[in-house]
């Protein structure tokens, strides 16, 4: 949520804060806010689809200086869409924001788009660094209060909205947290965090001791990130705000300054609603006044006992019972182990794909990931070959069993709607249910996983057991990219992977470990190429728009393997890509320099990375890398509709096709 320049009007008025010496308690954290906040305010790499080993080490100095200073950290996550869809419009907006904002960053300008993988490495970084964490069944506001209220301490967020929320133990602004310069106590050696915490009574007090009931009728009037209500307009071109000389230069101050004194003057939210009410037209009273009372109730703590979740990891809600989703799944949303992505699928039947900076005039690179995508709408939707069949001779389409997807489509956002794939029996039909998904014997979980990629088990089993997931999310990426995929990309990424393994051992090294001393000249030597400032040049619209792709691949991989129970082990992303690292050996390679042999000098790092280009070979066509694609191979990746839809969203459904895993490349050659 979030009130239009609520926070910047509040940092004008000192005198709503108090100064806090943050040690020794418990604090509830807005995750989203957090990894978004630390990954801009860090100057990290946001062009060359991130540097998330950087990440990675920030997060854990975050966490280090609460620990350093006895302060117990929860963070809460913001899970899938919310079912009454209220904020659906602006979820919308912001797409189309951050299509804009990569657009702009692909051609050297200024913007700011989220690496798309940043989420799954925040939370990889909570779980080894043993921070408690929950992922709310949808936006996690109410739910951070009412555990903030329970423990009775101060929530960390840069969300305005908490300006709002009755919260008892107050609300620090992320922006005021000075968390990178820790302080030490008088007369004892103890710690602690410099921070400032809004204080409702104190901002309630300057406005005439206003009720603080008052402050939800407020932010709905205001207009928050998911309420915009035209009769407010009529409002407030009647009514005089008494600003009493308040004259700052945002207009947008002024209106929150003159509202907020106007509803001081009432007792309670009642009589102000009817004196707002008695400037509209008589038609609009009734309906405005149902949906002000709606809209204020999200202001309200929730019904989640997340202290049970923490204390005994039980997770319970109103709002979760009423999904009638399997216990199996909620407890997996609850744990992070399933994504909101997920989420939207199975509830909403629709999912938004994420911005990246890549090239604007090409398809979208979550093109290419869409056969993986099906088979996942496939297990969450269950289509029967009979059921999807049956449904399309009745309509036009089999929409029983389509998923909307909003993806870019060159500089707008486009709806499409995508069938689900239909499936081995083993995973559809009357045997089977999501509710038993997570009891099909691992081994045809394995399959089902290793074939929609295009590998098998033995391929991998030269490869690290944490590392198979990515190497054969590789081996389909180089197949289904489009502009093809060249040999220098396909090895500037596994050297990539090399590096991140590399960093791994000289973190832990083992006791007696032999080429120490040349594992470290090894890795030097890539922080060398990593560290030359690639930022400044222009970026190569395509190879970056080739390596969105594998990571558009890997999230849905990634994905696919935590629905079915992770058959393979979970990579550690935190090391796995480092963009600005890959771009630059890319480059190195194509000038005739040879990164490669550097790892020579290291037996086990060059083992492992011959390991993984030999897989990589086995799976691809032979001579994949020495030849031309034909043209009947670059239709595989066409976005598989037939026609596309206007900005309006036109109402006949244009259905990409249903695509049975035994035919893998069967979407892709329909005609766009």
């Amino acid at each position: 949520m979030g009130i239009h320049g609520m926070m910047s009007y509040v940092a004008e008025h000192k005198q709503f804060f108090v100064d806090l010496q943050l040690r020794d308690r418990k604090i509830i954290i807005d995750g989203n806010n957090l990894y978004h906040r630390l990954y801009f305010d860090s100057n990290l790499d946001i062009r060359h689809g991130g540097d998330y080993d950087s990440f990675t080490d920030i997060v854990h100095k975050f966490f280090e200086t609460l620990i350093l200073c006895d302060v117990k950290a929860y963070v809460v996550l913001d899970g899938g869409g919310d079912v009454s869809d209220k904020k659906f419009t602006t979820l919308k907006e912001r797409a189309r924001e951050k299509i804009k904002s990569a657009c702009s960053l692909s051609h050297g300008g200024g913007g700011s788009v989220l690496p798309l993988l940043i989420r799954e490495v925040f939370i990889q970084i909570l779980t080894k660094l043993r921070i408690p964490f929950v992922q709310s069944i949808s936006e996690a506001d109410r739910d951070i209060v009412s555990l903030a209220n329970h423990w009775s301490c101060p929530v960390l967020t840069f969300d305005s909205d908490f300006c709002i929320f009755d919260l008892k133990a107050g609300y620090c602004p992320l922006n005021y947290f000075q968390w990178q310069n820790i302080c030490v106590c008088k007369g004892s050696q103890d710690c602690y965090i410099p921070a400032r915490c809004f204080s409702l009574e104190k901002f309630c007090t300057h406005f005439s001791n206003m009720n603080k009931t008052l402050l939800p009728l407020f932010a709905v009037m205001s207009g928050n990130d998911y309420i915009s209500l035209p009769a407010m307009e009529m409002f407030f071109s009647k009514v005089r705000l008494p600003v009493g000389g308040y004259t700052q230069k945002f207009k947008k101050h002024i209106r929150i300054h003159g509202l907020l004194n106007w509803l001081s003057r009432f007792a309670d939210p009642a009589e102000a609603m009817e004196n707002v009410l008695k400037y509209l037209k008589q038609h609009e009273k009734e309906e405005t006044r149902q949906f002000l009372c709606a809209s204020m109730k999200e202001y309200e703590p929730s019904d989640v006992n997340l202290q049970d979740f923490f204390e005994n990891g039980i997770y319970e809600s109103e709002a979760a019972k009423e999904l009638e989703l399997p216990q199996w799944i909620l407890r997996a949303f609850a744990k992070g182990l399933l994504a909101p992505f997920i989420s939207d699928a199975l509830v909403l039947r629709r999912t938004i794909l994420h911005a990246q900076v890549e090239n604007m005039q090409r398809p979208s690179s979550h093109v290419t990931a869409l056969s993986i995508r099906q088979v996942i709408y496939g297990l969450l939707l269950n289509p029967s070959e009979s059921s999807v069949h049956t449904s399309a001779r009745k309509h036009s389409t089999s929409s029983a069993f389509t998923i909307s997807e909003f993806d870019r489509f060159q500089k707008a956002l486009r709806k499409l709607f995508v069938q689900a794939s239909t499936l081995p029996s083993k995973f559809c039909g009357d045997q089977y249910s999501l509710t038993t998904l997570n009891e099909v014997p691992l081994a045809d979980r394995l399959l089902l996983l290793l074939e929609v990629l295009g590998v098998t088990d033995s391929v991998l089993a030269g490869v690290p057991a944490l590392l198979q997931l990515p190497v054969a999310v590789t081996c389909f990426w180089i197949q289904y990219s489009e502009p093809k995929v060249k040999s220098q990309h396909m090895k500037a990424l596994l050297l990539g992977i090399v590096f991140g393994e590399l960093h791994k051992i000289l973190e832990n090294p083992e006791p007696g470990a032999h080429h120490a001393e040349v594992d470290r000249i090894v890795y030097d030597q890539f922080l060398k190429w990593k560290d030359e400032k690639s930022q400044r040049k222009a970026l190569e619209l395509d190879t970056a728009h080739i390596f969105c792709q594998w990571q558009c691949c890997l999230q849905m991989g990634l994905y696919l393997n935590q629905l079915l129970s992770a058959p393979l082990p979970e990579p550690d992303l935190t090391q796995l890509y480092n963009g600005t690292l890959v771009h630059r050996l890319y480059h190195e390679l194509k000038s005739a320099s040879t990164p490669e042999n550097l790892l020579s000098a290291s037996p086990k790092m060059n083992q492992l990375y011959c390991d993984m280009v030999h897989v990589v070979r086995s799976v691809i066509p032979t001579e994949f890398f020495k030849k031309k694609k034909s043209k009947s191979l670059k239709k595989k990746n066409k976005q598989a509709v037939k026609q596309p839809l206007d900005k309006k969203e036109a109402p006949m459904i244009q259905v990409l096709p249903s695509c049975s895993i035994n035919n893998r490349f069967e979407t892709f050659m329909v005609e766009d």
